[in-house]
């Protein structure tokens, strides 16, 4: 009996050691996981404290970036050029918009918007990412703006935004001039952060795309700013923490006279009145003027035409509008003052006589008489011809430059030589980029050996020489490169860098840019600049320029130059009635006043008009108005 209560006495303390075992166990456990969680919490609550504040704080704090207002554009005269105007436009985050279809559905009802709108706007969605912010209606008018402030609770993820947006007030007739702002791409983002630029671009929309907007893009931006604003759950703003202003960008101001300018747009602008309906047409001719200030070659004014409406692509230009532009025969999209390339033709006759003066090739008083054809002596080439059957006789250099003699100048660049008379050319600014300060700028062709060699892999003849003598061949030049090599004379060998901004204006203080000169053609004599002179006032006084500047009351010193469009057998005659338009020479003249203290030089081509002194008259009335005689 004994013996099994002792073994339940011996059993109940093994279990009651085993109760006090676990009891230890399971304490350790709970002691152990306790500091565990203990450590952990010290971990998130001490350690990792700002780390995970941070990250609260990007759930209720965002920080939005404030573009900067663009700086303004302005003439010489402070007339303002390029604007900004305050707009509303109706923004869609695609991301936030549960039922897009739907809601385009009712908001085109709503704002009366049109097919072509929600078809553009849906064109951009599929092209854009889905968190950026895309335009419905780049501007609303007041009506919508109120119809949208009613209704907008209905449609999550779209709102009404207020931003600046560029306005050019002077429209189609500073296109070439201003350039014009457009959306920010792709590629100008890729631009931007190659260029480590981005981050001040971020809820910038727009960019500077060609002319002034875009060569001092970085001027006109300025600085973004920004704002640090508190959301709740559903990202509405509740307040803003801290606020940093953007800083505007400066104020330009331009070498161009807005009055001279309009002008210039009108002499290259026909207006005709049809007898039978009375309806008014108007024709632009194709063309260009430059019109600089010689005493440093600051552009007063630069007009190409045809031009575009630069207020067309501030919003987004339609492909039915670009396509019309594009595929626009007289090219309005093309630059002609700058990028137009042209055989400077007779123009160059004052340089070319300047070459040879200093190279001793002739002198003030050679004189030489041709049959009114020249061929190269010793061969049997072809008849390089005259403008004048039979020739003119007895002629010096100031008689060649005043009648335009070709055979005069065939005989000097047979003389000089293609390597003497590029390189002569060349100081003068052909076949280099003219320095203006946009980036529409070539450098068109001043032919050499090497090029020739290049481009059509043969060698250079004499033949090829006599041509580049009176600017035709393989010469190509713009009208801005035909302004500055003559202002060059007008400078008796000074070369400035033709340059359109005058000044930039930050707070109110104009500061002045200034513009470095390239090297001076210092070579040639001032007797021999002289007589180049004497030349080209005598074009102006009793040669092709004189029925233009009849009875001018002031002197002045010029050129003319028909430049060949295609060339003709010899057998034949040129006539212009007989041609077809496009294949018509151009006309150009160029010409600086006053004689002893030039401040006005004007250079101009018109495409397909004929003769060099059809253009003279333009010339002229540009002269007239700079100079105080009225726009007659």
């Amino acid at each position: 009996m004994n013996k099994p209560k002792q073994n339940d006495i011996r059993n109940h303390e093994q279990e009651k050691d085993i109760f006090f075992r676990r009891i230890i166990v399971s304490l350790f456990i709970i002691l152990l996981l306790t500091s565990l969680l203990l450590a952990n919490f010290y971990k998130l609550e001490v350690i990792d404290f700002k780390e995970y504040t941070t990250r609260a704080d990007d759930n209720r704090i965002r920080v939005i970036a404030v573009a900067p207002q663009r700086g303004r554009i302005l003439d010489r005269n402070g007339v303002v050029l390029a604007d900004n105007k305050a707009v509303y436009s109706l923004e869609v985050i695609p991301e936030k918009v549960a039922d897009m279809q739907s809601a385009l559905t009712k908001l085109k009802i709503l704002l009366d918007l049109t097919d072509l709108q929600i078809t553009r706007f849906q064109e951009a969605v599929n092209q854009t990412r889905q968190f950026k912010s895309i335009a419905l209606v780049p501007e609303l008018s007041e009506k919508q703006v109120a119809v949208f402030s009613v209704n907008g609770y209905q449609f999550p993820g779209i709102s009404i935004e207020a931003h600046n947006e560029r306005f050019y007030p002077f429209a189609e007739n500073l296109t070439h001039v201003l350039g014009y702002v457009a959306k920010i791409n792709d590629r100008d983002i890729k631009n931007l952060k190659a260029q480590e630029k981005y981050s001040n671009y971020k809820n910038t929309r727009v960019i500077g795309k060609l002319g002034i907007e875009q060569y001092y893009e970085d001027i006109l931006h300025g600085k973004s700013g920004y704002k640090k604003v508190e959301t709740n759950n559903l990202g509405r703003i509740m307040r803003t923490i801290e606020n940093v202003p953007p800083v505007s960008g400066k104020d330009i101001k331009l070498n161009i006279d807005i009055n001279l300018q309009l002008y210039a747009a009108e002499l290259l602008t026909e207006t005709t009145t049809d007898p039978l309906s009375g309806k008014v047409k108007i024709k632009h001719k194709r063309g260009s003027v430059v019109v600089l200030d010689p005493r440093d070659n600051s552009v007063l004014a630069m007009f190409s035409s045809p031009s575009y409406d630069p207020n067309l692509f501030v919003q987004g230009i339609s492909y039915a509008q670009y396509n019309k532009l594009l595929n626009d025969p007289d090219r309005p999209l093309f630059n002609r003052a700058t990028l137009g390339a042209y055989p400077p033709a007779s123009t160059v006759k004052p340089l070319v006589a300047a070459a040879a003066l200093s190279e001793g090739v002739i002198t003030p008083e050679t004189t030489r008489n041709f049959p009114g054809w020249w061929r190269i002596p010793n061969s049997k080439s072809r008849k390089f011809r005259d403008d004048r059957h039979g020739g003119f006789g007895d002629v010096n250099i100031y008689q060649a430059i005043e009648r335009s003699v070709n055979t005069f100048f065939y005989q000097i660049a047979f003389d000089l030589g293609i390597d003497r008379l590029s390189a002569w050319m060349s100081k003068f600014g052909y076949g280099q980029l003219s320095g203006i300060d946009i980036n529409e700028d070539t450098p068109a062709n001043m032919p050499t050996r090497k090029w020739k060699e290049a481009h059509y892999h043969t060698q250079w003849y004499q033949g090829d020489t006599i041509p580049v003598g009176i600017g035709q061949g393989y010469w190509t030049a713009t009208p801005l490169q035909i302004a500055k090599a003559i202002s060059v004379v007008a400078n008796k060998g000074l070369v400035h860098r033709p340059h359109l901004v005058k000044s930039i204006i930050e707070h109110g203080v104009e500061t002045p840019l200034l513009f470095k000169n390239f090297a001076a053609v210092s070579s040639v004599k001032q007797s021999d600049w002289a007589v180049v002179e004497e030349g080209m006032r005598r074009v102006i006084s009793t040669g092709t320029g004189r029925f233009a500047f009849k009875d001018s009351p002031y002197q002045a010193a010029g050129k003319s130059g028909t430049s060949q469009v295609f060339g003709l057998p010899d057998t034949h005659k040129y006539d212009a009635s007989k041609i077809a338009e496009l294949s018509r020479d151009h006309a150009l003249f160029t010409a600086f006043a006053p004689l002893d203290k030039p401040q006005v030089l004007v250079s101009a081509v018109l495409e397909n008009a004929g003769w060099g002194r059809n253009a003279a008259p333009i010339v002229k009335k540009l002269m007239d108005a700079e100079l105080g005689y009225g726009y007659n």
